[in-house]
């Protein structure tokens, strides 16, 4: 559960930090007074996020120290195996990068006046989000075979985040432009969802390309991905992504048009509210999928128990 978190949180920050640099701030920038809103919604969002996935992320060290030097959590906090840990294990090298990432990136977040310091939160929410993938069986693969591992891991982490940690942004800008009705607004919230919908089927295109790769490595039959318990979670991650992209493709190809119609007071005003429904619907599938990812990490991969 704790890892589940984790990488949600995680991707939640990138995902934030994403939508405002590519959608929300070139979309919005029209309307200074309305992207305040957005900008303030998205930042108690980024912020949110890390402090949480900060918390998680103290509580996985400890849960790994517990499992490592195989002491109860007392000891464990007093007995300086943690820092054992931090100093002399993979994990833990990763762990002080990853802190010292979100640490930039409240600094970040700070300094959000000054201009450059936008960009350095978005390399620094990637490097927060892509750097998990030496935490898990990706950073345990060896040779060239492992520099495609984790090639193909921060990809579809970084991917994942584009898109899921970006739709909780865009449930943000409906919520705001449900309060706003002038013409103005409603132009620019659909230049957004076409900026997304854009950001979508690029990450889309990535996951799948990332997620073959990894299935190739991890799963490497169709029968290991029948009979093992990785492979029939794996399937469940699957059909959850699929369910996903059924929803994404109704928004772009049936309700985006019918939203690019209804600022020309053609079409059913209820495609908003359709858009904002899916939205919703697709952050709980992306959650799942989420729960899913964090109980993969503790399993052996299909290909370790099938000949």
């Amino acid at each position: 559960m704790t890892r589940a978190i984790h990488f949600a949180s995680s991707a939640t920050t990138a995902g934030a930090v994403m939508f405002r640099v590519f959608v929300a701030e070139p979309a919005l920038h029209p309307s200074p007074d309305g992207y305040a809103i957005v900008r303030a919604r998205l930042a108690a969002l980024t912020w949110t996020g890390l402090a949480i996935a900060a918390a998680t992320g103290l509580v996985w060290l400890v849960l790994q120290t517990m499992s490592m030097m195989g002491l109860p959590f007392g000891e464990a906090m007093r007995s300086g195996a943690m820092l054992t840990v931090a100093n002399e294990t993979q994990f833990g090298e990763v762990s002080k990068v990853r802190a010292a990432l979100a640490l930039l990136l409240a600094a970040c977040l700070v300094l959000d006046w000054f201009a450059p310091s936008r960009w350095l939160a978005l390399v620094a929410a990637l490097g927060l989000v892509g750097a998990i993938a030496w935490t898990g069986h990706a950073g345990s693969t060896l040779g060239e075979l492992g520099n495609l591992h984790l090639t193909a891991d921060v990809l579809h982490l970084v991917s994942a985040s584009a898109w899921i940690g970006g739709l909780l942004g865009l449930s943000i800008l409906f919520a705001v432009g449900r309060r706003r009705s002038d013409f103005e607004w409603g132009s620019l919230q659909l230049d957004a969802v076409l900026r997304f919908s854009t950001l979508g089927m690029i990450s889309v295109a990535a996951l799948i390309l990332s997620g073959i790769v990894n299935a190739w490595i991890l799963v490497g039959s169709f029968r290991a991905l029948l009979v093992t318990d990785y492979g029939q979670l794996l399937l469940l991650k699957i059909v959850a992504f699929v369910a996903m992209l059924g929803f994404a493709a109704v928004n772009r190809f049936w309700l985006t048009p019918q939203l690019a119609l209804v600022m020309n007071a053609q079409a059913d005003t209820n495609a908003l509210s359709a858009l904002a429904r899916n939205t919703l619907t697709e952050i709980a599938l992306g959650l799942a999928i989420f729960a899913v990812v964090g109980v993969l990490g503790t399993l052996h991969p299909a290909i370790h128990l099938v000949n």
